[in-house]
């Protein structure tokens, strides 16, 4: 039985955005259900089963996933069993991001390691950037637009609320929301 039209355009996008990727150090094979692209001259190290895009969710026919490694000890990590959603935008200049295993990206979410300007205005265009690395703990779950900014690590179990912007520590099992992020409940973490 042939392909329907739907799904000969899907794997034709993921094809051709494959063509887009300038990363030449790529570690692992992901599952791109939407097209990704990998960008940069760092590395970029893709677990088992780690999966791109979701068929459900909004913008998975119009969008893309942006992975970026910018400089060349740049890394950004997801270990296996990681699921990006649509949309989402994983960027670091230089410390690294590190995606723990089976972790739940949702649409639209933001990571970055930098903050790519100097906040200084005399230094904006050539200062030198704040940066730290980012670590999302085993099996969080960010939540839909999301940002999650340099040097945060967000615990194990923890749940990131829709559209918060993290600019703190998360501590493991816990729930924040708003922006800034704040913890708003703690979870029943069972083993």
């Amino acid at each position: 039985m042939g392909l329907n039209r739907v799904e000969l355009l899907r794997r034709s996008r993921v094809f051709l955005y494959r063509r887009l990727w300038t990363c030449q150090r790529v570690t692992g094979k992901p599952i791109a259900l939407q097209p990704v692209v990998l960008h940069g001259r760092g590395r970029i190290v893709i677990g088992d089963g780690v999966q791109f895009g979701w068929p459900t969710s909004g913008g998975f026919y119009t969008g893309y996933c942006h992975v970026e490694a910018t400089a060349p000890e740049s890394i950004v990590e997801f270990e296996d069993g990681v699921e990006v959603n649509n949309g989402s935008v994983i960027k670091s200049e230089g410390p690294g991001i590190r995606i723990r295993r089976e972790a739940l990206i949702g649409s639209g979410v933001i990571i970055y390691d930098s903050d790519f300007h100097d906040l200084h205005p005399a230094r904006r265009r050539g200062g030198r950037p704040a940066m730290a690395p980012v670590e999302i703990g085993h099996n969080a779950f960010i939540g839909d637009r999301a940002i999650i900014l340099k040097g945060v690590t967000i615990g194990a179990d923890a749940v990131v609320g829709a559209g918060s912007v993290v600019t703190t520590d998360v501590p493991a099992g816990v729930v924040v929301a708003g922006n800034p992020a704040r913890v708003v409940r703690e979870l029943e973490v069972t083993a």
